[in-house]
């Protein structure tokens, strides 16, 4: 799909403000309401926006250690992936899992209560994952920026 700068607008609008009634967001993307609908439903269509998503602030709800782990897997085994990422999707800390290419093959985000819970987490759930060769661990210590806006 390529976007005009309508489409942008309303991207742009959209972002900064998700929450907006539709009638407000048309009024300052500077369509009707009902260009507006059309156009939202376009960029659904064409997998631009993706469904609406809560953001959680986890340390409100009592967790205070986010680690990001890095693994390296033992390639030896073909179903290493699958089933390093099948036994991670069960543990409740693992708040984001990613893929990559290079030397780091999956990272985790996992968070915790506090430091004594991540040990007990990382001892008894992350070590216990399969086809682990290397892993490293990083502390989060702040988000400077976290992808609220896009170049648009």
């Amino acid at each position: 799909m390529s976007l005009d700068e309508t489409d942008r607008r309303i991207l742009r609008h959209y972002l900064a403000e998700p929450d907006l009634p539709r009638a407000v967001l048309a009024e300052r993307s500077g369509v009707t309401p009902a260009t507006l609908w059309r156009r939202i439903e376009a960029l659904r269509a064409a997998g631009v926006l993706q469904g609406l998503h809560a953001v959680v602030d986890w340390r409100k709800l009592g967790y205070e250690v986010e680690v990001s782990l890095r693994f390296s897997l033992d390639k030896t085994n073909p179903r290493a992936f699958d089933e390093f990422i099948s036994a991670a999707r069960n543990v409740p800390e693992v708040i984001g899992i990613e893929t990559f290419l290079g030397r780091v093959d999956v990272r985790l985000n996992v968070i915790a209560r506090d430091m004594a819970h991540y040990q007990e987490v990382y001892r008894t759930r992350i070590l216990a994952l399969p086809h682990i060769a290397e892993l490293d661990a990083l502390m989060l210590i702040s988000t400077l920026k976290d992808g609220e806006g896009l170049p648009l």
